[in-house]
Parts: C-alpha cells; structure tokens; sequence
C-alpha cells in the first residue's frame, strides 16, 4: 500500500471520529483496516460487534468492508443496516457490545466516517484508544490484513421497534395535549426513525401528536438542504411551515439524528441551552424520585448559557462544567454518574441511554414537558432564555497565540480567566451592572478562533461581542 493511502488515513482519524472524503481520504480498503485495528484493539475476536449505516450511497458498502476487516480478526459482526447513530448506541448498550456506526453526520454528502463505541456505547476518543486503532490500521494497510484462524460469523438484525419501544418506555407521552409538530429530517435518518418513535410505523400505540414531515425521504445527496441544524439557513424551511400550518412547534434533526434542534410556534429557535435546562430539570426529578439522599450530577459544556447552571443547581442538583467535545462528555457522564448532559450543538446526554447522545429522547422530553402545561412554546421557553447570546463566531487567524493574547491584555483588569478549553473571560460587575462572559477556543484542526459572548441584555452582549471580535481579528 502506497505512503499516501497512510498519510490519507492518519489526516482522516480526527478527535472524536473517522471523517473524509469518499474514496478521495476513506475507501474501503481502509475501513477493512479500521475495522481490523478496531477489533484488535478492543481484543473482540470471538465476541459480537455491531455495524450500522446511515442513507449515504458510500455507507452500505463501508459497512459490508468494516464486516470483512472485523471478521478476519475473529469478531462475529451484527449488521443493523440503515439506522440512526443513537439506534447504534441502544444495540451496544442494550447487547454491552462493541459498535461502529458509518455516517458524516451533518457534513455534506461527498464525506463519509465512523464514529466508534466501545461495548456500553462508552465513546471513543484519540486518548483513549482511536490513535492505537489508527496505527494498527495503518500497520494493516503497509502490510496487508492477517486473517486468523477462525474468522467471525456474520448476521442481520432490525433494532428500530425494539429501539422505538425502549424510547417510550423513558417518557411517557400518552397523557400530553394535542400537540401538531413539524419535523424537518433533512432526508437524513429522521425520516426513518421519527414515524417509528413518535408515530405507530414500529408497531406502537398512537399519540396524541400529529406529524407534520418535511423532506423524510432517506437521499445521502440532500436535495433539499444540507441535514445541519447548526447552520440558520438549514432551518428556514422548517421555520417558514411551521407558521404556515399553525403548529405548535418544529423540529429539526442532523443527518445520522442523533441531534435536534427546536423551533417555537412563532418561527423562533429555542436555543440547545434552554432545551438543556428543560430536559434537566425532568432528569434531576426523576433521580430525587429514584433516590432521594444521592447527590445527582448534571453536565453542560463550558459554553452553554449560564441559565443551564443556575437551572441545576436551582432543582438541587450539582452542575459539573466541562470542556467541548462528544467523546469527553462521554466520560464526564461516566466519571461522575451524572444523570443527564447538555452541549450547545444539540448533543443531549442520558444516564438511561448509557450516558450516550440522542436527539430523539431530548425531544421526547421537550414534547413531554411543553405537553403538559397551558402556555405557547415562545412562552413557555422564554423562561428559559433570559440572556443575549451570540451564538459561535468563528474567525480565520494568522496567529492564535498572539490573537488571544490581545484579548487577554485588554480584560485583564474587567474580568476574572478561567483557561478550561481556551479561555473564559467573566465581568467583574458590580450588582447594579449587566452580566457578561465570553470564550475564546481555538479549533483543534484550522488556524480558528471560536467565539462565544453571554451577557443579561443585547446591548451589552453586542458591545463585548464587537470589542472581542476587533482584537481578534486586528
């Protein structure tokens, strides 16, 4: 094998997960090591791995090579065919059972990856065992794939009624208000998932919700916008039917639907923080319920508004800050046996899905709570939303280091720095002055400086907003 198929698998392994190219950065060849490294690595020869695929046209045969490479190495291979990621993290969880799931989430449809769990749906990380996988791919590639005496067997499994079913069982939506929703699933695996979970395509009893849906149609190409919530304009759509069909609310779900974001009756976002708080204060009452004298847990990421914190710990839970990043809230929410997590890009964490992510539950959760009391969304999240906020501001610098380092200079006597994941600069206000906060992060791939500004209105948020951005990109 050439050095450049190498050096094109090296780029590719990033922090988190595998993500490149079709055929350009990830071919098949490649997955059969991956999948050889992987099973090496978690010593799974003899054991059962399971393989997922979401609708892209590269991933049905990236999940028959991962097969190849697995069973060469002794793992017997559970194939769920097309399914969501979280519908990976239930098999895992549910069977304690390796897994990798092929998809490139929101990216657009030239890409392709696989993120990795080990058994439990515990993440996988570059510290934490996907350089060694990385490198024993590697090796595999130069040297050719050893294939050892007894290779692994191979099966086919549908998991979606049971997932449905396991989902349901979590919140109970059988005694909420009619509600009409609009769900955009991007063409991505929403389309699948959506009708069997909150619908009756699985088998299950009918709820009261009505379905509106939008672009369901499973098409790797997305036709109609690309499947990234995240991006403003991939919402409008959704925001404009919404209004049109006078529903109460909308949701709009990732390509592999592991995230969802969430629209009022009035068009509006409301923010992942706030969906965060919602979904905590249900996860810190059924905790007390469970356990009354146990200390309970809850995560948000350095970035989410401070109304997550103050929800937290306002319902008798302990707030625990950590830094950005899938596989590190992972093990945050094992670490620390919290009870649910949030992060700002729409991942929700749930001790009940074996401290994995998933869209659909936090949207169950949303449903469940909204559904049971008077007010409108707008109304009902307003409580939830107190702050200015400026969402994530990226800018392309020349020089990181001394990029921070002007902001640093000019807050260093107007604020207090906290250094988890960039740095964090809180206002030293007075009681009579408006709050504000701001973080600075690089990216750990491009010369990029992430921004994130919180302040107790928009005036002062976008008087620090500018201010940062200035010094930044002077």
């Amino acid at each position: 094998m050439s050095n450049s198929a190498v050096d094109s698998l090296r780029s590719i392994v990033k922090a988190y997960d595998v993500r490149g190219l079709v055929g350009e950065q990830l071919t098949e060849e490649m997955v059969e090591a991956l999948a050889a490294g992987f099973i090496d690595e978690i010593n799974g020869a003899g054991s059962e791995v399971v393989v997922g695929h979401d609708m892209r046209d590269s991933s049905p045969g990236f999940a028959a090579a991962f097969a190849r490479g697995a069973q060469a190495r002794g793992a017997n291979v559970v194939n769920l065919g097309l399914c969501s990621t979280d519908e990976t993290y239930f098999a895992s969880g549910s069977w304690n059972a390796p897994a990798a799931m092929f998809t490139a989430s929101h990216n657009p449809a030239a890409y392709n990856g696989i993120k990795f769990s080990r058994a439990g749906a515990q993440g996988i990380s570059l510290d934490t065992g996907l350089a060694a996988i990385r490198d024993r791919a590697c090796d595999y590639l130069e040297n050719g794939l050893e294939t050892v005496a007894t290779p692994g067997s191979y099966r086919e499994v549908d998991v979606l009624a049971d997932y449905a079913g396991y989902l349901r069982s979590l919140v109970d939506l059988s005694g909420i208000k009619p509600i009409r929703v609009v769900v955009d699933a991007g063409n991505g695996m929403g389309g699948m998932t959506v009708p069997a979970v909150l619908g009756t395509a699985a088998g299950l009893s009918a709820l009261p919700i009505e379905i509106i849906p939008m672009y369901f149609e499973l098409d790797g190409n997305f036709p109609n916008h690309e499947a990234n919530p995240l991006e403003p304009k991939n919402l409008v759509d959704l925001q404009k039917a919404v209004v049109e069909h006078g529903a109460d609310l909308g949701l709009a779900f990732d390509g592999d639907a592991d995230r969802c974001f969430v629209i009022d009756e009035k068009g509006a976002p409301v923010t992942p923080s706030a969906v965060s708080a919602i979904v905590a204060l249900r996860e810190i009452a059924r905790a007390k319920a469970a356990t009354p004298d146990k200390e309970i847990f809850v995560i948000h990421n350095l970035i989410s508004s401070n109304i997550v914190k103050e929800t937290i710990a306002g319902a008798g839970a302990t707030p625990v800050r950590t830094r950005v990043g899938h596989s590190l809230i992972k093990d945050q929410m094992a670490a620390t046996g919290a009870v649910f997590g949030g992060e700002h890009s729409a991942h929700y964490y749930f001790s009940n899905f074996w401290g994995a992510d998933n869209g659909m539950l936090a949207a169950m959760h949303v449903l469940a709570e909204f559904g049971h009391q008077p007010k409108s969304l707008s109304a009902f999240a307003a409580e939830f939303m107190p702050y200015a906020s400026s969402g994530e501001i990226n800018s392309t610098v020349s020089d990181v280091k001394a990029a921070t380092q002007r902001v640093r200079d000019a807050f260093a006597s107007r604020g207090s720095e906290d250094a988890l994941d960039g740095m964090t600069i809180t206002g030293n206000t007075a009681e009579e002055e408006a709050f504000w906060w701001f973080s600075v992060r690089p990216s750990n791939t491009e010369p990029l400086l992430r921004l994130n500004v919180e302040a107790a209105d928009e005036q002062t948020m976008s008087a620090i907003r500018d201010e940062v951005l200035a010094l930044i990109r002077a």
